[in-house]
């Protein structure tokens, strides 16, 4: 499989703390990557550092084959798009508006987005549940939908590397699903997607390999039909699983 990202014994640290130690590990195009680990072992500093928003202390991340701090913001931005945890809209501004931020990274330096631009965030609205509602304020849509409108902007920045810090949260049943089979077939399409979440169950229904974190340097990564199991669970939650069969399917239980 064609390598996207790559990580060589990289480490993460934040405020003098190893969260992860000697990262070896790769996003290929085609897979899902779920990264699990309790609150505070690193999942968010991870996706930030393989985005380049805070330094690597030691070893380094290629993008494309190209070492991150080889590349210009504006070029690795339509390498790899990231997903925060939370959006803070600085400015007022409507729905539309914000969609057509993702185009950015692909518009020249005093250029105004297109028609063509236009009608990708309208599509990509339109995809997420949001159509109709192009000329709303941000500040008058639910967390739900506010949700949804994050990932409409990262879906037209069309980058083939996709990091999401839980990109299901705040999202009711209908929409996770909704949100999770759009990313599979993006992974289908050829792209790349690492994706924090904290439901053990869609893991493994929708991802192909998992990253363990620990919060102590130590990781485990693998397919996710071998790492996801009460033991390597119970190890990083610290709290027992049990795993049981209905319906025809096997699911992972905290207890």
């Amino acid at each position: 499989m064609k390598k996207l990202l790559e990580c060589e014994n990289l480490d993460v640290v934040v405020a003098d703390r190893c969260l992860v130690r000697r990262l070896d590990f790769d996003l290929c195009a085609g897979q899902m990557t779920c990264l699990l680990g309790e609150n505070g072992t690193g999942k968010t500093s991870t996706l930030h550092t393989l985005a380049g928003l805070l330094p690597i202390p030691s070893g380094r991340v290629l993008v494309a084959g190209k070492s991150l701090d080889h590349w210009k913001r504006r070029g690795l931005a339509r390498k790899l798009g990231l997903l925060m945890q939370d959006n803070e809209d600085a400015f007022p501004a409507s729905v539309l508006e914000t969609a057509l931020i993702g185009r950015h990274p692909h518009l020249g330096l005093f250029a105004w987005e297109s028609r063509e631009d236009v009608l990708l965030a309208e599509s990509a609205l339109t995809q997420l549940g949001l159509g109709g509602l192009e000329k709303r304020q941000v500040e008058t849509l639910s967390g739900g939908e506010r949700r949804r409108l994050a990932i409409a902007t990262l879906w037209i920045q069309d980058t083939n590397i996709l990091l999401l810090d839980e990109p299901i949260n705040h999202l009711d049943p209908r929409h996770q699903l909704q949100i999770l089979r759009q990313l599979r077939q993006l992974a289908d399409q050829g792209k790349t997607v690492l994706a924090s979440l904290h439901d053990i169950n869609l893991a493994k229904r929708f991802f192909d390999r998992a990253l363990l974190l620990s919060g102590d340097g130590n990781w485990q990564s693998g397919p996710t039909r071998e790492v996801l199991n009460a033991d390597n669970l119970q190890r990083i939650f610290h709290t027992r699983f049990s795993s049981i069969s209905h319906a025809g399917g096997d699911y992972l239980v905290a207890n």
